[in-house]
Protein backbone atom coordinates (compact mmCIF):
# COMPACT_ATOMS: atom_id res chain seq x y z
CA UNK A 1 0.00 0.00 0.00
CA UNK A 2 1.49 3.24 -1.54
CA UNK A 3 0.08 5.17 2.00
CA UNK A 4 2.55 2.95 4.05
CA UNK A 5 5.92 4.32 5.22
CA UNK A 6 8.49 2.44 3.22
CA UNK A 7 10.32 1.92 6.91
CA UNK A 8 7.45 -1.03 7.70
CA UNK A 9 9.02 -3.09 4.80
CA UNK A 10 12.37 -4.31 6.67
CA UNK A 11 10.32 -4.49 9.80
CA UNK A 12 9.08 -7.78 11.15
CA UNK A 13 6.14 -9.03 13.48
CA UNK A 14 6.96 -10.19 16.48
CA UNK A 15 7.28 -13.98 15.73
CA UNK A 16 6.71 -14.62 19.71
CA UNK A 17 3.46 -12.89 19.60
CA UNK A 18 2.63 -14.16 16.28
CA UNK A 19 2.82 -18.00 17.71
CA UNK A 20 1.20 -16.90 20.84
CA UNK A 21 -1.76 -15.73 18.40
CA UNK A 22 -1.48 -18.84 16.74
CA UNK A 23 -1.85 -20.94 19.88
CA UNK A 24 -4.51 -19.19 20.96
CA UNK A 25 -6.42 -19.31 17.87
CA UNK A 26 -6.12 -23.37 17.79
CA UNK A 27 -7.42 -23.38 21.51
CA UNK A 28 -10.75 -21.51 20.68
CA UNK A 29 -11.32 -24.12 17.75
CA UNK A 30 -11.25 -26.72 20.91
CA UNK A 31 -7.63 -28.08 20.47
CA UNK A 32 -5.83 -29.26 23.60
CA UNK A 33 -2.93 -26.78 23.57
CA UNK A 34 -0.10 -26.25 25.85
CA UNK A 35 1.81 -22.63 25.13
CA UNK A 36 5.47 -22.52 25.56
CA UNK A 37 5.83 -19.42 23.86
CA UNK A 38 5.14 -16.68 25.82
CA UNK A 39 7.99 -14.57 28.03
CA UNK A 40 6.04 -13.46 31.04
CA UNK A 41 5.54 -15.25 34.95
CA UNK A 42 2.37 -17.68 35.24
CA UNK A 43 2.24 -16.26 38.79
CA UNK A 44 -0.24 -13.10 39.74
CA UNK A 45 1.43 -9.89 40.63
CA UNK A 46 2.23 -10.09 44.71
CA UNK A 47 -0.33 -8.52 46.76
CA UNK A 48 1.45 -6.27 48.48
CA UNK A 49 1.80 -4.35 44.77
CA UNK A 50 -1.32 -4.98 44.03
CA UNK A 51 -2.40 -3.55 46.99
CA UNK A 52 -0.11 -0.01 46.28
CA UNK A 53 -1.41 0.26 42.84
CA UNK A 54 -5.29 0.38 44.50
CA UNK A 55 -4.20 2.60 47.16
CA UNK A 56 -2.88 5.42 44.30
CA UNK A 57 -6.51 5.66 42.41
CA UNK A 58 -8.39 6.00 46.39
CA UNK A 59 -5.73 8.82 46.60
CA UNK A 60 -6.10 10.66 43.29
CA UNK A 61 -2.48 9.25 41.57
CA UNK A 62 -4.20 9.22 38.26
CA UNK A 63 -3.30 12.47 36.50
CA UNK A 64 -0.17 13.73 34.41
CA UNK A 65 3.27 13.37 36.08
CA UNK A 66 6.08 14.24 34.44
CA UNK A 67 7.08 12.44 30.84
CA UNK A 68 9.76 9.94 32.06
CA UNK A 69 8.20 9.52 35.80
CA UNK A 70 7.15 10.38 39.48
CA UNK A 71 10.04 11.77 41.32
CA UNK A 72 8.96 8.79 44.00
CA UNK A 73 9.91 6.01 41.24
CA UNK A 74 13.14 7.92 40.22
CA UNK A 75 14.05 7.73 43.94
CA UNK A 76 13.27 3.65 44.26
CA UNK A 77 15.28 3.20 40.93
CA UNK A 78 18.16 5.00 41.60
CA UNK A 79 18.42 2.97 45.70
CA UNK A 80 17.92 -0.12 43.67
CA UNK A 81 20.84 0.50 41.37
CA UNK A 82 22.95 1.49 44.37
CA UNK A 83 21.85 -1.18 46.52
CA UNK A 84 21.75 -4.23 43.49
CA UNK A 85 24.08 -3.17 41.46
CA UNK A 86 26.64 -0.64 43.02
CA UNK A 87 26.03 2.10 40.36
CA UNK A 88 25.01 5.42 41.62
CA UNK A 89 22.77 7.71 39.29
CA UNK A 90 21.78 11.25 39.90
CA UNK A 91 17.77 11.65 39.46
CA UNK A 92 18.31 12.94 36.10
CA UNK A 93 20.47 9.90 35.05
CA UNK A 94 17.60 7.82 35.24
CA UNK A 95 14.12 7.36 33.04
CA UNK A 96 10.84 5.38 33.26
CA UNK A 97 9.06 4.53 30.33
CA UNK A 98 6.29 2.16 29.70
CA UNK A 99 7.99 -1.29 29.39
CA UNK A 100 11.33 -2.24 29.21
CA UNK A 101 11.21 -2.46 25.33
CA UNK A 102 10.24 1.47 25.65
CA UNK A 103 13.12 2.14 27.12
CA UNK A 104 15.39 -0.20 24.61
CA UNK A 105 13.28 2.41 21.54
CA UNK A 106 13.83 5.08 23.38
CA UNK A 107 17.41 4.61 23.42
CA UNK A 108 17.72 3.64 19.64
CA UNK A 109 15.95 6.27 18.49
CA UNK A 110 17.77 9.34 20.09
CA UNK A 111 21.01 8.19 18.69
CA UNK A 112 21.02 6.43 15.72
CA UNK A 113 21.78 7.81 12.16
CA UNK A 114 21.60 6.06 9.40
CA UNK A 115 24.50 4.19 8.61
CA UNK A 116 25.06 3.43 12.04
CA UNK A 117 25.87 0.23 13.10
CA UNK A 118 24.53 -2.04 15.96
CA UNK A 119 26.13 -5.33 17.47
CA UNK A 120 23.53 -7.92 18.12
CA UNK A 121 24.48 -11.00 19.71
CA UNK A 122 22.80 -13.71 18.66
CA UNK A 123 20.96 -15.79 19.40
CA UNK A 124 18.98 -12.06 20.23
CA UNK A 125 15.40 -11.24 21.37
CA UNK A 126 13.51 -10.94 18.40
CA UNK A 127 12.85 -7.01 18.68
CA UNK A 128 16.32 -5.61 19.06
CA UNK A 129 16.91 -5.86 14.85
CA UNK A 130 13.86 -4.25 14.07
CA UNK A 131 14.12 -1.49 16.50
CA UNK A 132 17.52 -0.78 14.81
CA UNK A 133 16.19 -0.76 11.75
CA UNK A 134 12.98 1.50 12.84
CA UNK A 135 15.88 4.02 14.05
CA UNK A 136 17.66 4.05 11.02
CA UNK A 137 20.74 2.32 12.32
CA UNK A 138 22.20 -1.26 10.99
CA UNK A 139 21.67 -4.66 12.64
CA UNK A 140 25.38 -6.61 12.89
CA UNK A 141 24.83 -9.77 14.25
CA UNK A 142 27.45 -11.20 15.87
CA UNK A 143 26.40 -15.22 16.20
CA UNK A 144 27.51 -17.37 19.46
CA UNK A 145 27.86 -21.04 19.56
CA UNK A 146 26.14 -23.58 21.77
CA UNK A 147 29.72 -25.23 23.03
CA UNK A 148 30.47 -21.52 24.12
CA UNK A 149 27.77 -21.57 26.32
CA UNK A 150 25.82 -19.30 22.80
CA UNK A 151 27.92 -16.12 24.69
CA UNK A 152 30.06 -13.95 22.65
CA UNK A 153 34.06 -14.12 22.93
CA UNK A 154 36.34 -11.60 23.05
CA UNK A 155 38.21 -11.95 20.03
CA UNK A 156 34.88 -12.21 18.24
CA UNK A 157 33.35 -9.18 19.93
CA UNK A 158 36.78 -7.11 18.66
CA UNK A 159 36.16 -8.21 15.31
CA UNK A 160 32.72 -7.12 14.67
CA UNK A 161 33.50 -3.71 15.65
CA UNK A 162 34.09 -0.67 13.05
CA UNK A 163 34.39 2.91 12.84
CA UNK A 164 30.28 3.00 12.40
CA UNK A 165 29.62 0.68 15.05
CA UNK A 166 27.73 2.84 18.17
CA UNK A 167 26.13 0.35 20.19
CA UNK A 168 26.94 -3.36 21.87
CA UNK A 169 23.04 -4.52 22.89
CA UNK A 170 24.06 -7.18 25.74
CA UNK A 171 21.84 -9.48 27.68
CA UNK A 172 22.58 -11.49 30.47
CA UNK A 173 20.71 -13.69 31.33
CA UNK A 174 19.95 -14.08 27.75
CA UNK A 175 16.17 -14.11 26.34
CA UNK A 176 15.94 -16.74 24.34
CA UNK A 177 19.14 -19.21 25.51
CA UNK A 178 19.61 -18.05 29.18
CA UNK A 179 22.93 -17.33 29.35
CA UNK A 180 24.74 -15.69 31.78
CA UNK A 181 27.78 -14.19 31.62
CA UNK A 182 30.27 -14.53 34.76
CA UNK A 183 32.16 -11.52 35.94
CA UNK A 184 35.38 -13.06 34.31
CA UNK A 185 33.83 -13.39 30.74
CA UNK A 186 32.19 -9.98 31.48
CA UNK A 187 35.75 -8.69 32.11
CA UNK A 188 36.91 -9.73 28.91
CA UNK A 189 34.08 -7.65 26.84
CA UNK A 190 35.09 -4.66 29.26
CA UNK A 191 38.63 -4.64 27.68
CA UNK A 192 37.71 -4.82 24.39
CA UNK A 193 35.12 -1.87 24.95
CA UNK A 194 37.47 0.18 26.16
CA UNK A 195 39.58 -0.12 23.50
CA UNK A 196 36.78 1.24 21.33
CA UNK A 197 35.87 4.08 23.10
CA UNK A 198 33.01 5.13 20.11
CA UNK A 199 31.01 2.00 20.93
CA UNK A 200 28.47 2.11 23.81
CA UNK A 201 26.78 -0.43 25.84
CA UNK A 202 22.72 -1.20 26.45
CA UNK A 203 22.71 -3.76 28.84
CA UNK A 204 19.37 -4.75 29.32
CA UNK A 205 19.16 -6.37 32.40
CA UNK A 206 15.42 -7.24 32.73
CA UNK A 207 16.14 -10.69 33.72
CA UNK A 208 18.75 -10.22 36.47
CA UNK A 209 16.48 -11.18 39.32
CA UNK A 210 16.05 -14.80 37.47
CA UNK A 211 19.95 -15.83 37.74
CA UNK A 212 20.35 -19.70 39.11
CA UNK A 213 22.99 -20.45 41.61
CA UNK A 214 25.71 -20.88 41.08
CA UNK A 215 25.89 -18.21 38.55
CA UNK A 216 26.00 -14.80 40.17
CA UNK A 217 24.41 -11.74 38.22
CA UNK A 218 26.51 -8.84 36.95
CA UNK A 219 26.30 -5.73 34.30
CA UNK A 220 28.97 -4.13 32.22
CA UNK A 221 29.50 -0.68 34.32
CA UNK A 222 29.36 -2.44 37.74
CA UNK A 223 32.49 -4.92 36.63
CA UNK A 224 34.16 -2.06 34.51
CA UNK A 225 33.08 1.83 36.14
CA UNK A 226 35.08 3.14 33.33
CA UNK A 227 32.35 2.03 31.10
CA UNK A 228 29.48 4.07 33.05
CA UNK A 229 29.60 7.49 30.75
CA UNK A 230 28.60 5.64 27.69
CA UNK A 231 26.38 2.59 29.24
CA UNK A 232 22.93 2.41 29.26
CA UNK A 233 21.91 0.12 32.08
CA UNK A 234 18.12 -1.13 31.75
CA UNK A 235 16.15 -3.05 33.66
CA UNK A 236 12.14 -3.00 34.34
CA UNK A 237 9.69 -4.75 37.16
CA UNK A 238 7.58 -7.19 34.06
CA UNK A 239 9.73 -10.19 35.24
CA UNK A 240 11.16 -10.06 38.21
CA UNK A 241 7.50 -9.04 39.56
CA UNK A 242 5.35 -10.85 37.44
CA UNK A 243 4.60 -7.14 36.35
CA UNK A 244 4.74 -7.95 32.88
CA UNK A 245 0.88 -5.63 31.88
CA UNK A 246 1.64 -3.12 33.85
CA UNK A 247 4.08 -1.84 31.31
CA UNK A 248 7.22 -0.69 33.26
CA UNK A 249 10.43 -0.63 32.86
CA UNK A 250 13.58 1.67 33.87
CA UNK A 251 17.21 3.22 33.17
CA UNK A 252 20.19 4.70 34.13
CA UNK A 253 22.41 6.41 32.32
CA UNK A 254 24.24 9.47 31.05
CA UNK A 255 22.43 12.66 31.75
CA UNK A 256 23.07 13.84 28.16
CA UNK A 257 21.13 11.12 26.55
CA UNK A 258 18.76 10.54 29.35
CA UNK A 259 17.58 14.13 28.76
CA UNK A 260 17.76 12.92 24.81
CA UNK A 261 15.33 10.04 25.84
CA UNK A 262 12.76 12.20 27.90
CA UNK A 263 12.61 14.77 25.00
CA UNK A 264 11.34 11.58 22.71
CA UNK A 265 9.10 10.25 25.15
CA UNK A 266 7.87 13.86 26.08
CA UNK A 267 6.77 13.84 22.35
CA UNK A 268 5.42 10.19 22.02
CA UNK A 269 3.33 8.86 25.05
CA UNK A 270 4.20 11.44 27.55
CA UNK A 271 4.07 9.48 31.24
CA UNK A 272 4.29 5.98 31.95
CA UNK A 273 0.77 4.85 33.60
CA UNK A 274 0.66 6.84 36.89
CA UNK A 275 -1.30 3.58 38.89
CA UNK A 276 1.53 1.20 37.76
CA UNK A 277 4.51 3.46 38.65
CA UNK A 278 2.99 3.49 42.11
CA UNK A 279 2.61 -0.05 41.79
CA UNK A 280 6.18 -0.49 41.20
CA UNK A 281 7.64 2.08 43.76
CA UNK A 282 5.96 -0.73 46.07
CA UNK A 283 7.90 -3.52 44.43
CA UNK A 284 11.55 -2.14 44.62
CA UNK A 285 10.92 -0.79 47.83
CA UNK A 286 9.01 -3.72 49.38
CA UNK A 287 9.52 -6.97 50.73
CA UNK A 288 11.38 -8.75 48.02
CA UNK A 289 10.45 -12.67 49.16
CA UNK A 290 8.09 -12.87 46.53
CA UNK A 291 11.42 -12.28 44.41
CA UNK A 292 13.22 -15.84 46.23
CA UNK A 293 10.44 -17.65 46.29
CA UNK A 294 9.45 -17.61 42.05
CA UNK A 295 13.32 -18.38 41.63
CA UNK A 296 13.33 -21.15 43.67
CA UNK A 297 10.19 -22.24 41.29
CA UNK A 298 11.62 -21.57 38.48
CA UNK A 299 14.71 -23.15 39.15
CA UNK A 300 12.52 -26.64 39.70
CA UNK A 301 10.84 -26.09 36.34
CA UNK A 302 14.13 -25.69 34.44
CA UNK A 303 16.04 -28.67 36.10
CA UNK A 304 12.76 -30.62 35.24
CA UNK A 305 12.44 -29.89 31.74
CA UNK A 306 16.36 -29.80 30.24
CA UNK A 307 16.03 -33.48 31.82
CA UNK A 308 13.38 -34.26 29.86
CA UNK A 309 14.67 -32.34 26.18
CA UNK A 310 17.86 -34.06 26.73
CA UNK A 311 15.69 -37.67 26.79
CA UNK A 312 14.16 -36.92 23.38
CA UNK A 313 16.04 -38.13 20.14
CA UNK A 314 18.05 -35.86 18.19
CA UNK A 315 17.86 -32.95 20.67
CA UNK A 316 20.41 -31.53 22.50
CA UNK A 317 19.39 -29.00 25.28
CA UNK A 318 22.36 -26.86 27.40
CA UNK A 319 21.63 -25.94 30.68
CA UNK A 320 20.55 -22.23 31.66
CA UNK A 321 22.08 -19.57 33.61
CA UNK A 322 18.91 -17.63 34.30
CA UNK A 323 15.35 -16.00 32.98
CA UNK A 324 12.56 -18.61 32.43
CA UNK A 325 14.00 -20.53 28.70
CA UNK A 326 15.73 -23.29 27.14
CA UNK A 327 17.07 -23.19 24.01
CA UNK A 328 17.91 -26.73 22.28
CA UNK A 329 19.32 -27.24 19.26
CA UNK A 330 17.16 -29.83 16.89
CA UNK A 331 20.18 -30.39 14.81
CA UNK A 332 19.16 -34.15 15.30
CA UNK A 333 16.12 -33.99 13.75
CA UNK A 334 16.84 -31.73 10.71
CA UNK A 335 16.43 -34.21 7.46
CA UNK A 336 13.76 -36.33 9.00
CA UNK A 337 10.03 -36.56 8.29
CA UNK A 338 7.55 -35.95 10.68
CA UNK A 339 4.57 -38.05 11.58
CA UNK A 340 2.35 -35.98 9.87
CA UNK A 341 4.51 -36.12 6.49
CA UNK A 342 5.96 -32.91 6.98
CA UNK A 343 9.86 -32.50 6.09
CA UNK A 344 11.69 -31.03 8.85
CA UNK A 345 14.51 -29.12 6.59
CA UNK A 346 14.20 -25.90 9.04
CA UNK A 347 13.55 -25.26 12.76
CA UNK A 348 10.42 -23.40 11.67
CA UNK A 349 9.12 -26.60 10.09
CA UNK A 350 10.02 -28.22 13.30
CA UNK A 351 7.96 -25.84 15.27
CA UNK A 352 5.00 -25.67 12.89
CA UNK A 353 4.44 -29.33 12.79
CA UNK A 354 5.05 -30.19 16.29
CA UNK A 355 1.93 -27.35 16.94
CA UNK A 356 0.26 -28.84 14.59
CA UNK A 357 0.34 -32.16 14.95
CA UNK A 358 0.93 -32.71 19.03
CA UNK A 359 -0.57 -28.98 20.35
CA UNK A 360 2.73 -27.94 21.90
CA UNK A 361 3.64 -24.10 21.12
CA UNK A 362 7.17 -22.94 21.01
CA UNK A 363 9.32 -20.36 18.87
CA UNK A 364 11.46 -21.57 15.91
CA UNK A 365 15.43 -20.40 16.49
CA UNK A 366 15.40 -18.59 13.19
CA UNK A 367 12.86 -15.86 15.28
CA UNK A 368 16.16 -15.32 17.39
CA UNK A 369 18.70 -15.34 14.52
CA UNK A 370 20.17 -18.74 15.46
CA UNK A 371 18.87 -22.07 13.89
CA UNK A 372 18.47 -25.55 14.14
CA UNK A 373 17.04 -24.07 17.56
CA UNK A 374 14.01 -23.84 19.40
CA UNK A 375 12.87 -21.69 22.30
CA UNK A 376 10.43 -23.12 25.09
CA UNK A 377 9.56 -20.85 27.99
CA UNK A 378 9.11 -22.47 30.92
CA UNK A 379 6.97 -19.92 32.98
CA UNK A 380 3.95 -22.53 33.14
CA UNK A 381 2.54 -25.17 35.23
CA UNK A 382 4.79 -28.16 36.61
CA UNK A 383 1.64 -30.38 34.83
CA UNK A 384 1.38 -28.31 31.70
CA UNK A 385 5.47 -28.73 31.26
CA UNK A 386 5.36 -32.58 31.78
CA UNK A 387 3.35 -33.26 29.54
CA UNK A 388 4.34 -30.99 26.63
CA UNK A 389 7.70 -32.23 26.90
CA UNK A 390 6.59 -36.15 26.76
CA UNK A 391 4.98 -35.11 23.61
CA UNK A 392 7.81 -33.36 22.72
CA UNK A 393 9.52 -36.44 23.41
CA UNK A 394 6.93 -38.80 21.40
CA UNK A 395 7.03 -36.40 18.50
CA UNK A 396 10.68 -36.32 18.29
CA UNK A 397 10.90 -40.66 18.64
CA UNK A 398 8.21 -40.62 15.54
CA UNK A 399 10.84 -38.38 13.20
CA UNK A 400 11.23 -40.52 10.39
Amino acid sequence: MAFLSSKLSAVRASPTIAISTLAQELRAQGRDIISLSAGEPDFDTPENIRAAAKRAIDRGKTRYTAPDGIVELKQAVAEKFRRENGLDYGLDEITVSSGGKHILFNALMATLDKGDEVVIPAPYWVSYPDMVTIAGGRPVVLPTRAQDGFKITSDALENVITPRTKWLIFNSPSNPSGAGYSRAELRALTEVLLRHPHVWVLSDDIYEHLSYPPFTFCTPAQVEPRLRDRTLTMNGVSKAYAMTGWRIGYAGGPRELITAMRKLQSQSTSNPCTISQWAAVEALNGPQDYVQDSLAVFQRRRDMVVAMLNRASGISCPLPEGAFYAYPSIDGCIGKRSPGGRLIETDEDFATALLQETGVAVVFGAAFGLSPCFRVSYAASDKALKEACTRIQEFCAALR
